[in-house]
Parts: structure tokens; sequence; C-alpha cells
């Protein structure tokens, strides 16, 4: 396991790729907004219209890969806390998606968004105020407990260096009795969240994969060893963790990569610091295709033979599916801590059924996930 000690550790920081940053007329004066440009040393700063938009000279989609350069500081002028979009036909969780952002400056080639987004730069809603206000009156109004996440239209992490948002999130989240925040990423800074005043109530996680998929399809994100010794690091700072194999890939040697990788995070990380584990097959909107094998025509796993899902998107054949969750779960359940919360993401009973599951552990999916960060308290 890892002793934590590796003082040479400097992972590669995606928000380094930013190189313009366009903020909105009405935030220039906002204390935060100061404070992130003050951070931004290295970035050209040009100021925009509320609610213009960044012009780039060519069309969508061959404007993200300039677009993940460019990032633009706005409100929110919408609602910051709504319930995971998820779909009735299928087992959700009841995640609640606290946006605070879209777009991300990592580029994989499966990225949902690409598909759902009509604009190619990245955005962050400056009016923190407004955000913590509207925690404020979710967490207040009712007894519920929440699970809460940020990594829905973003990475929680990867603009973290810029925005500091992290420090803010967790401190504020630190005596929330009936929440609980979870960061999810594929980056691996850390630093700025050692000595916070979390009180138990952050969760950190990762976004896992099979190394050839995490090599040949995930660009600019951190690699496994490094996600997974700042995952390591952020366990003895007192954090609790989760880790989320989604979307699962099938692939040539798709076992043994998926081994492998579960072998990696059980030697470098503690398993009891682990709350849930998720599995989730590859799922796309059927715009998403053409739009990624036009940026990464060299891709093949779209090639694939796949059905369309009640949720109007495509996915494996459900005996596949099914294959692969039988078998990373297995991978899973010999090394993970009874007290880990495994599940499937977006998946019916009967999948959850024929997957290896007891009776009845995705109708309590909710109850589950909230029993398991107890557990680890």
């Amino acid at each position: 396991m890892s002793s934590h000690k590796n003082t040479t550790f400097k992972p590669r920081d995606p928000a380094r790729h930013v190189r313009t940053i366009f903020v909105e007329e009405s935030c220039l004066d906002l204390p935060y907004t100061k404070e992130i440009l003050a951070r931004a040393g290295h970035a050209d700063i040009r100021p925009i219209k509320d609610q213009g938009q960044p012009e780039f000279k060519l069309p969508y989609p061959h404007s993200l890969n300039q677009g993940k350069q460019a990032l633009l500081l706005c409100r929110n002028r919408g609602h910051f806390f709504k319930p995971c979009p998820g779909t009735r036909e299928y087992r959700c969780c009841d995640y609640q998606v606290l946006n605070i952002g879209m777009n991300c400056p990592m580029d994989c080639v499966y990225c949902i968004l690409q598909a759902y987004l009509n604009n190619p730069f990245l955005s962050f809603f400056v009016n923190v105020e407004d955000l913590l206000a509207e925690l404020d009156l979710a967490l207040t109004r009712t007894s519920q407990f929440w699970r809460i996440g940020t990594g829905e239209f973003t990475d929680s992490m990867a603009l973290d260096t810029l925005t500091g948002l992290s420090c803010i999130l967790v401190e504020y989240m630190g005596d929330k009795s009936t929440a609980i925040l979870e960061l999810k990423t594929k980056s691996a800074v850390v630093d700025q969240l050692k000595g916070l005043k979390h009180g138990g109530r952050t969760i950190m996680a990762w976004s896992l994969n099979s190394g050839p998929i995490m090599a040949g399809e995930e660009f600019r994100t951190a690699s496994l060893d490094e996600r997974l010794e700042a995952a390591a690091r952020c366990a003895s700072w007192g954090y609790k963790l989760a880790f989320h194999f989604d979307p699962i890939i099938y692939h040539d040697g798709w076992q043994q990569g998926y081994e492998k990788t579960i072998n990696r995070l059980f030697d470098m990380v503690p398993a009891e610091k682990i709350v849930w584990i998720s599995m989730g097959a590859l799922r796309f909107l059927p715009a998403l295709r053409p739009i990624a094998l036009t940026r990464f025509p060299k891709s093949r796993f779209f090639h694939e033979e796949f059905i369309m899902g009640l949720d109007g998107k495509y996915r494996y054949f459900r005996s596949l599916r099914v294959e692969m969750y039988r078998h990373i779960l297995e991978c899973l359940k010999c090394r993970a801590s009874p007290d880990t919360c495994i599940y499937l993401c977006m998946e019916s009973d009967e999948i959850w059924r024929e997957s290896g599951f007891a009776a009845g552990e995705s109708t309590n999916l909710p109850e589950a996930l909230d029993l398991a960060t107890q557990k680890k308290s």
C-alpha cells in the first residue's frame, strides 16, 4: 500500500490547458472572479457582454479542440441544485447534482457532454453566494439525507487550481449532518484539500477504467497510478473515497485490463476508506457517435454492436453487459471491504439479479448508499 510520502508527486494539472478566459462584464468586479483571475497569470483575459458567447473559427464539433482552452466565467441564471437526470426505466440512486459549470479541459472520447453541448468552450459559474444560498435552502427545508455531486456536467476538480471551489464546498459541508458531498474527477491535483475542515462530509471519488481505455481514450487525464496516489493521500487526510468504473468498455483483453486496475486500486488505497464503487457499461446518445468519430477517427469501440435502450441511449447487448458486470463484481468482492456499497448505475432490476447481486439490492440502493456513508464515518 502507498506510504503517502512521495514528496516529488506532481501530477499534471488540467487547468493549465486554459489559455483564454472570457469574463461576463457584470462579473468582473466580483471578489470571487478577481480571486480566480489572480491565479490565472498564464491566461489571456477578455471581457465579454453578459450572456454573450466566445466566437470560434470552426463550427461545432471541430471547435471543441480549441474550446477546451477557453474558459467563460459567468453567472448561473438558473438553479444550481437539481436531482440527477435519471431514467425511470432503470434503477436510480437518488443522487443530487450541484451544477458548477459545463465542459472539461480533459478530453475523453466517450464523453457524453460532446452530444449535450451546443458550444465548445468551458464555463464556470462565479455567483458562488447564490450557490451556497440555494444549498442552505435545500438542506434546511427538509430532514432528507442528500448525496450531492458536482461531476455531472463537468469534472469536479479539473479547474480547481483556478477556481478554488473545492475548498469552499468542502468547508461548507463540514458541519452538515444531513448531506454528503462527492467530488468526482480524473485529475490528481489534490494538495489544496490538505488541512481543510471537512468533518468527514466530503467523499473524494475517481473514475477508473481498464489500462488500454485510460491510455487510448482518456486524453489529458491523470494516469491510473496518479489517480490512486491522489486517492491514498486524501485517505491519509481523513477523506472518504469512492470509485466509478463507468463507462465499462468492451475491448480485447477487457477481463485482464479491469482485473489489473482493480488489483492496483486495492494495492494502493485502503479498502476500509472506500464508501462505494459503481459500475456502468458504455451508453450514449445517438448524436455522440458521429461527433466522437469526427474528433477521434482512430477510436474503435463505437464500431461494436449496440441496441437502443429504454432511455434513448445505445447500449451493449444485455448478455455482454451481464458478462462484464459479473466478472468485475467478482474481482471487486474479492478485495473490497464488506461495508463498501457496490452497485450498478442506470440498469434494470433484472440486470442486477443476472449480474450476481442479491435479491433486493437494486430496490434498496438509495438506502444502501446512505448507510454506507454512516458506516464509514
